[in-house]
């Protein structure tokens, strides 16, 4: 039951904070009026700490979620990077030619005599076309819906041999149809002889052909692309090779141009005269504006952003996409707009996973933050911010990670911490200022950066405690270490970046059982010193010697101290009162440097403790003396603890916290008693 009434309310929690009418200020107002006390502003901290770390997780998920398929896209685009380079130059060596190529180039003498056919015969040659890609289609298994598409015909075909683009290992044997809009591959069936099985169809506006130089024993090939995949066949000889490259190239160029006539044709005519019985009324045309595909930039902008893309000129495919879209905005969705918009899309996932890839931790982290900013600034253009977001923090997160892990373990740990606590913030400040710079107009990421910040602090609080608390430092050094800690952390806030209450947070376990077990220690040394008491007064020996111990009880705030000292080196103390007070004040002045309001009860409770075991002592000694002299030294050394050192104690206690400890004086106003009447300290501990 108790479990499910701490769901429901961690349910309702999230329900409350996810709400549009949410107000932070409104929400900590009424929880402080509402809350009993410390207990239920700590459950409500834990429940707000598991909804963080549920979101934490949910976020890693996210980004974790396509890691895969990002890594396979990475290595294909890697490895086609130097294909495209080179496609890029043939294309452009192809476009100054293009228009001198001549039909006479695409048909042998075979082929002159099918085009005057055609020309005497326009009909039947169509008809003779399809029945002829109807005829060697029978042939292909799991292709006859390629005759469903009207006007489609047969330009070429003929056996291939297909090699593996990696190793150059054969493969298999293939047959490839050439048709006027998409080109068949199918594979070779050794069952059957002259069958054929479907292999793959490639759309002619998505593929681009790229002859392979010739390298013996390896010869007659040429390479087709779709992006990102590509495929490299042998033909028979050097002649059927050229055919095939005119021929592929001819059909992209014609299907190019039918469709530019095809829109032509289709363009709007003059406005018909309506059938009502007005004659002079003219029918209503719809309004639709023509959208000209005839521009240069428009006809190539696909090749020319997969250029861009393999050439890594993000910035320049960006502004192709923004270009494209400022033209489309305005223009009405044909058909010819969505077939356009759908091949540029194809363009546009391929550029985000190129993006998404240079963000990746894999790339190399030198650089710092700055060196993401261009495949960030390039993500946010194409509208993802999130992703951007997602990634540039996790690439941030990977290059603070390595960071802390090459720091060098040195043998001083206060060293250790300054050059961890200086590689840590510093790397923390550069990313806060290259994050506020790239994503200065998406307030909406800022939340995802705080949770980012907290995460990587807790990597640095884990190196941290790792080196301080887990290696058994002394209260004074782990002190110093946490002081230098605090410092930098300040630091952030000048750029409106506190996480100190974060810091104090995940620091608070392990201080507090550095501070019990620095108190232990003391109650224990105590508790020997006072087994082994004979009440007697200290002789230094040396004026020197009683010099140090005046400076060192002035350092203690015991400013007193010449009251109890005495003729030629002599002090009117025991040796266990005198190391008593030196030690409480050591420990209560290292635990201020370690205090923040989370360890205050702890920092009291165990002052408590410790003072306690030398009130009982000499409690216990009070009652239990019966030789007159060494009875008024006991109540010397009484007074002297409960006069100074609880005095000195209480007011440098409040002077650190900012505020009265109401049982320190409760103890020294009961203390007072003892003077008077041994037995009441046994009442009051």
């Amino acid at each position: 039951m108790a479990e499910t009434g701490g769901g429901s309310s961690v349910s309702k929690l999230r329900k409350q904070l996810e709400s549009n009418s949410f107000q932070a200020e409104q929400y900590v107002k009424s929880l402080s009026q509402q809350s009993d006390g410390d207990r239920d502003l700590q459950e409500h901290m834990q429940r707000i700490q598991s909804l963080a770390d549920e979101t934490a997780q949910n976020l890693k998920r996210n980004v974790y979620q396509n890691y895969r398929q990002f890594i396979e896209t990475a290595r294909e685009i890697s490895y086609l990077e130097g294909e495209m380079y080179q496609l890029s130059h043939i294309l452009t060596e192809q476009k100054s030619i293009m228009e001198s190529v001549t039909q006479a180039l695409l048909y042998t003498d075979r082929g002159e005599g099918a085009r005057e056919l055609q020309a005497a015969f326009p009909k039947e040659a169509d008809e003779g076309k399809v029945r002829n890609l109807t005829t060697l289609l029978e042939k292909v298994e799991g292709c006859k819906n390629l005759l469903e598409t009207p006007g489609r015909y047969l330009v070429y075909n003929g056996d291939l041999t297909e090699f593996d683009v990696d190793n150059m290992v054969l493969i298999q044997k293939v047959h490839a149809f050439l048709m006027n809009d998409c080109l068949l591959i199918a594979t070779v069936l050794p069952t059957r002889r002259g069958m054929y099985k479907y292999n793959a169809l490639h759309n002619l506006d998505d593929l681009a052909v790229v002859n392979v130089k010739e390298n013996p024993p390896m010869k007659d090939m040429f390479k087709i692309l779709m992006f990102p995949e590509s495929r490299i066949f042998q033909a028979e000889n050097a002649k059927i090779k050229k055919e095939w490259l005119e021929v592929l190239e001819e059909t992209k160029k014609n299907k190019v141009l039918n469709e530019k006539q095809k829109k032509e044709e289709e363009a709007p005519r003059s406005p018909v005269l309506s059938r009502s019985s007005n004659p002079f009324k003219v029918e209503e045309m719809p309004d639709e504006e023509e959208v000209d595909f005839s521009l240069e930039w428009i006809q190539e902008l696909p090749e020319d952003l997969d250029v861009c893309i393999a050439q890594k000129n993000f910035e320049g495919a960006v502004d192709l996409l923004n270009k494209f879209n400022r033209y489309l905005e305005d223009k009405p969705l044909t058909h010819h707009v969505k077939e356009l918009r759908a091949k540029v899309d194809g363009r546009v996932r391929q550029l985000t996973d190129v993006l998404v890839f240079e963000l990746s931790p894999d790339r190399s982290l030198r650089g710092g933050p700055k060196a993401t900013r261009r495949a960030v600034s390039q993500l946010i253009r194409l509208g993802q911010s999130t992703k951007a977001c997602e990634l540039f923090l996790k690439n941030r997160a990977t290059a603070v990670h390595t960071a802390i892990r090459q720091l060098r373990i040195e043998g001083a740990t206060l060293l250790y911490i300054h050059k961890l606590c200086g590689v840590f913030f510093n790397c923390l400040l550069d990313t806060a200022k290259e994050f506020e710079m790239d994503f200065a107009g998406n307030s909406g990421c800022y939340s995802a950066f705080i949770v980012w910040s907290r995460s990587a602090l807790k990597m640095f609080v884990d190196a941290f405690s790792k080196q301080v608390f887990d290696s058994k430092e002394s209260l004074s050094t782990a002190a110093e270490c946490v002081k230098v800690a605090k410092e930098h952390s300040n630091q952030l806030s000048e750029i409106g970046l506190d996480l100190t209450f974060i810091l104090h947070a995940l620091l608070v376990k392990d201080i507090k059982a550095a501070l019990h077990s620095y108190k232990d220690i003391i109650i224990e040394a105590t508790k020997h010193r006072n087994s082994e008491e004979m009440w007697r007064k200290m002789n230094l020996m040396t004026p020197e010697a009683l010099g140090k111990l005046k400076e060192e009880m002035r350092s203690c705030g015991v400013v007193n101290f010449d009251f109890y000292t005495g003729d030629d080196c002599w002090v009117n103390l025991s040796y266990t009162i005198v190391a008593f007070t030196k030690q409480t004040m050591t420990f209560l002045e290292e635990a201020l440097k370690l205090y923040f309001p989370e360890l205050h009860m702890v920092l009291l409770e165990s002052l408590m403790e410790i003072i306690l075991v030398a009130v009982q002592h000499v409690d216990y000694s009070l009652r239990c003396e019966q030789e007159t002299e060494k009875k008024v030294f006991i109540r010397q050394n009484a007074s002297f603890l409960y006069d100074t050192v609880l005095y000195v104690v209480e007011k440098r206690f409040e002077e650190g916290v900012g505020k009265p400890a109401k049982q320190l004086q409760d103890l020294r106003s009961a203390s007072r008693l003892v003077r008077v009447n041994p037995e009441s300290m046994t009442s009051v501990v």
